[in-house]
């Protein structure tokens, strides 16, 4: 797939979870990893592309995060619905979104990684890979402890902690546990280095 369709995937997913969505705030909050990293991606495209591998992944990133912005995470209808079917305690779209949150960003790490530095076949790779995504979900929860302490009660919706005290354990556990799974995908990821390396500039 061409990556000008999958920035045009993630334009068009912005663009109608935007479009009514429950809170404007909320959905700025939780979309604006998206909406600052598309127009990087374009703008760094010729001087620094990416394999389909992970370009796919961070348009579907992308597209988890439009829907939470949307309908906030813990409305999400399909949550309820796993929820329900399951005779869960909460909405897990919340949870989802924390393990895509490690899964995604690791093939982005192990990417730059790869293609920057000397770790490139080290067996350092992988544990520096899961250690960067795990210092990444204990920022992000810093964040939205920021935005508790800003907004309040309004800060609600952003939090989606839905009355679990251990939500950002949790949170981070999920994010640890995605960063992990995604290195099942590292035999792929290599293979897509490799060809990407082999294109003529």
């Amino acid at each position: 797939m061409p990556p000008a369709l999958f920035a045009g995937v993630v334009a068009v997913g912005l663009a109608v979870s935007a479009w009514g969505a429950r809170d404007r705030t909320t959905w700025f909050l939780e979309t604006v990893w998206a909406l600052a990293g598309l127009p990087l991606v374009v703008l760094f495209w010729r001087r620094f592309p990416r394999t389909g591998l992970l370009c796919a992944l961070l348009t579907a990133h992308a597209l988890v995060l439009a829907v939470g912005g949307h309908y906030t995470y813990a409305q999400v209808p399909v949550g309820d619905w796993v929820r329900d079917t399951f005779g869960l305690e909460r909405n897990p779209y919340d949870r989802f979104g924390h393990l895509v949150q490690g899964f995604v960003p690791a093939v982005l790490v192990r990417e730059l990684l790869s293609r920057t530095s000397p770790l490139r076949g080290s067996r350092w790779l992988a544990p520096l890979t899961v250690c960067a995504c795990l210092a990444f979900s204990a920022c992000f929860e810093l964040l939205e402890w920021l935005a508790a302490e800003i907004g309040g009660h309004g800060a609600d919706a952003f939090l989606a902690t839905q009355g679990d005290v251990w939500d950002t354990q949790w949170d981070m556990f999920c994010a640890l546990i995605g960063s992990v799974l995604s290195l099942l995908l590292s035999g792929t990821h290599d293979r897509q280095l490799r060809a990407l390396e082999a294109r003529p500039c």
